[in-house]
């Protein structure tokens, strides 16, 4: 029953972490995998598999070199010269990410339920200093709940969709633009190094703080598996939709749009809840890091981070996101190839 437990709790914190408010508005999956039309199915295997693999490879190396923060899995990887360099670059990406998500859900407050800006930004800084002050725990508690919710909502908008013509006459299969081959399976890749890079934040201590080392290696498979099979149906539903599809900023919304206000409701509520565990996730990394380096209590440094994270929020961060986000998926490739060269003995 303890394996059990360890294992669901790893693979729901697993996929929580990764998920993000990208992934609830459909907006990752159509530009990395529906817009390449039928060969979308095959490289979303690929993704799966890497998630798979390299996911449980990452917990299970800082599981065996007892790493503190993901700064400790860089240097195993990197020396101690470049993994201090990547792990700075690492800092920097999860404050830009921890911004964004924060004026991202004044942002639902404002759009979405009528309220101010400032309170959704108030409350998800409240929400978020309680949970992470209690520390990985909290993190795995949060997503404990979030991921079955976000499990059901999709099983409920997949359903829907299953009844539409367009998915019993299989339409939806070769939706797509005539984009190049190669970029259709380098898309798989570059979604996933970017997405583990950035979860190494979570689970570097999430590998650590396991002890069961099984429960990891089991924790990582199904929580592969559970981020394939979510990319496979929000595919499937919005490719459904699809040429209209590519039109929305927000494609998930046309799909739930005709189902109902629960469904609506429920909708929103998962893009909020996935904003705010990717928001808690990376405050959570950052101050492991900050922490190590400094010598200050986290309580100290998780203040300051979310006091920043208020003032900034109402800047916006745009222009510094569009020039960093290339240059850490092309970082990201090269963290994936250290994981294969030297984490060999953790798998």
């Amino acid at each position: 029953m303890k394996r059990t437990a360890a294992t669901l709790q790893v693979a729901f914190t697993y996929i929580g972490t990764v998920v993000g408010a990208g992934f609830a508005t459909g907006q990752e999956i159509l530009q990395f995998f529906t817009k390449y039309g039928s060969v979308a199915l095959l490289t979303i295997l690929v993704s799966t598999g890497l998630f798979i693999w390299f996911g449980t490879k990452v917990m299970l190396i800082a599981h065996d070199i007892r790493a503190t923060s993901y700064e400790d899995l860089n240097k195993h990887l990197f020396g101690a010269k470049w993994g201090e360099r990547f792990s700075l670059f690492m800092l920097v990406e999860l404050f830009s990410v921890a911004i964004v998500m924060l004026a991202g859900a004044g942002s639902v407050f404002r759009e979405q339920l009528g309220q101010s800006f400032l309170l959704g930004i108030t409350v998800t800084l409240l929400l978020g200093y309680v949970v992470i002050s209690g520390g990985m725990k909290g993190i795995m508690a949060v997503n404990s709940v979030v991921v079955p919710m976000m499990l059901l909502f999709t099983g409920i908008v997949f359903y829907q969709t299953m009844h539409g013509a367009e998915f019993l006459t299989f339409g939806w299969l070769h939706q797509g633009d005539p984009y190049p081959p190669g970029r259709a399976w380098i898309a798989p890749m570059l979604y996933a190094a970017f997405n583990l890079a950035s979860a190494q934040a979570v689970l570097v201590p999430l590998g650590a703080a396991v002890r069961d080392r099984r429960a990891i290696q089991l924790g990582g498979v199904l929580g592969g598996v559970g981020l394939g099979a979510l990319l496979l149906v929000g595919h499937i539903s919005l490719a459904t939709y699809a040429p209209d599809i590519f039109q929305y900023e927000i494609p998930m919304g046309l799909v739930v749009a005709g189902m109902g206000t629960v469904i609506h409701f429920l909708y929103l509520l998962l893009i909020y809840a996935e904003i705010f565990t990717t928001f808690i996730a990376n405050v959570f990394g950052l101050s492991l890091q900050v922490e190590q380096r400094l010598r200050a209590k986290r309580q100290t440094i998780v203040v300051g981070a979310l006091l920043l994270c208020f003032a900034i929020s109402f800047v916006g961060f745009k222009a510094l996101l569009s020039t960093l986000y290339p240059l850490f998926g092309a970082l990201s490739l090269a963290w994936f190839a250290m994981v294969v060269a030297r984490g060999r003995r953790s798998v």
